[in-house]
């Protein structure tokens, strides 16, 4: 097995489970370690951790946001794909690089700095480009890891990564930093977690639908340490990929309420019109500053404005110029930002812990302002036949 780092492999490297005595796998070294996470999640979740393998595709100033994060949880191997040549550019917000670094591919000059965060996490480069998994076909270049995430990535491979991912039966996460601007999507495919709350006056009934997209599995009751009643309430959420949560409309939550729609974040409409002109182009790429590229993008967004029934007011011309003069530029705290949210929220998932997010998060760094949004579509046989076919043509 190759050294944690200098590796370059195709599988992620397997995790030890010497005890110590220890019947959960984790050794008196990682409980000290762990001590105060483990004390939130407990030890099983830190064991589900301790256990994974992940996937980073590019490791950009988000992809360094994302990586720190769960290195420093305890995951059991991180894996990255990132074979962009470093420039002056990438010294800005990205902290695992120097100038020594500069001609150098990005993931191999990052795992030596993530390494020396958590030794403990065995930290290599992928030996195939996203390129080759992408054109393979096979889903067994996605079946070693436990989930994959994709970071700054347009949108044609987006949706093609994610595609693979459900492919190989993995849940995935997808995240992109546009200076103030940023958002962070899951598709888990289906996910089962637990919370345990206060037991109330009414009963939770196994198999009610609490939304269109999470179910209640099982209930269990007991007492807390102040002999309070409590219940441990298991839960399942459902998914859907990009390209379809991408033409979903907004829940009927928001849609039956003025207020709620009015406050609707206008960089929804914005990323739905950089998909779709990133999706128009080829080699895929933002609008550039030409009149034809501007005037292109603005009737995008006032079509998907249009298509997500937003007021006339949500959309103004001066967001439309701020999207534009931060689009692909990466500030440090909205990496930051979403990095923490990203990671966080994979964690909770490792763990099976907490409500994960369904499925896309909206930052607005401007207003200091995150929005999650539900974006489900309702799918008909002609759906799935329609989404195949497409799939099958990329």
């Amino acid at each position: 097995m190759s050294s944690a780092t200098d590796s370059t492999s195709t599988m992620p490297p397997q995790t030890s489970t010497t005890t110590n005595g220890d019947a959960s796998g984790i050794t008196a070294d990682e409980i000290a370690l762990y001590d105060r996470q483990i004390r939130l999640w407990g030890v099983k979740a830190q064991e589900k951790i301790r256990s994974a393998h992940i996937l980073l595709i590019n490791v950009k100033a988000l992809g360094n946001e994302v990586a720190k994060n769960l290195v420093l949880a305890g995951i059991g191997s991180l894996t990255l794909i990132d074979s962009a040549i470093i420039t002056d550019d990438d010294l800005g917000a990205q902290f695992f690089i120097t100038e020594e670094d500069i001609g150098k591919k990005r993931a191999e000059a990052a795992v030596p700095s993530i390494s020396k965060l958590n030794p403990r996490v065995n930290v290599n480069v992928h030996e195939r480009s996203l390129e080759e998994i992408l054109t393979s076909g096979d889903p067994e270049l996605l079946s070693p890891f436990t989930l994959i995430i994709g970071t700054d990535l347009q949108y044609p491979y987006l949706t093609l990564l994610n595609a693979a991912s459900r492919l190989a039966g993995k849940p995935f996460y997808s995240g992109g930093s546009h200076g103030l601007y940023g958002y962070v999507f899951a598709d888990l495919i289906s996910h089962t977690f637990s919370i345990q709350r206060s037991k109330s006056n009414l009963a939770t009934a196994p198999g009610n639908a609490e939304t269109p997209t999470r179910t209640i599995v099982s209930v269990s009751e007991s007492v807390d340490d102040a002999g309070k009643p409590i219940e441990l309430v298991t839960k399942q959420e459902t998914y859907q990929p990009l390209i379809l949560a991408n033409s979903a409309s907004l829940s009927d939550s928001i849609l039956s309420n003025r207020r709620r729609l009015r406050s609707v974040s206008p960089l929804l409409p914005c990323l739905r019109a950089l998909w779709d002109f990133e999706s128009n182009t080829t080699p895929p790429r933002g609008p550039t500053h030409s009149a034809t590229d501007l005037e292109a993008f603005t009737r995008l967004a006032t079509e998907k404005s249009r298509e997500l029934t937003l007021p006339p007011e949500t959309l103004k011309s001066a967001f439309l110029r701020g999207f534009l003069q931060n689009l692909y530029a990466e500030l440090a705290p909205t990496c930051g930002f979403l990095g923490g949210m990203l990671a966080q929220d994979i964690i909770n998932v490792l763990g099976g812990k907490e409500q994960p997010l369904q499925n896309l998060l909206l930052f607005e760094g401007d207003e200091s302002r995150g929005e999650t949004y539900a974006l489900v579509p309702t799918i008909t046989t002609e759906d799935v036949q329609t989404l195949a076919a497409e799939q099958a043509q990329l």
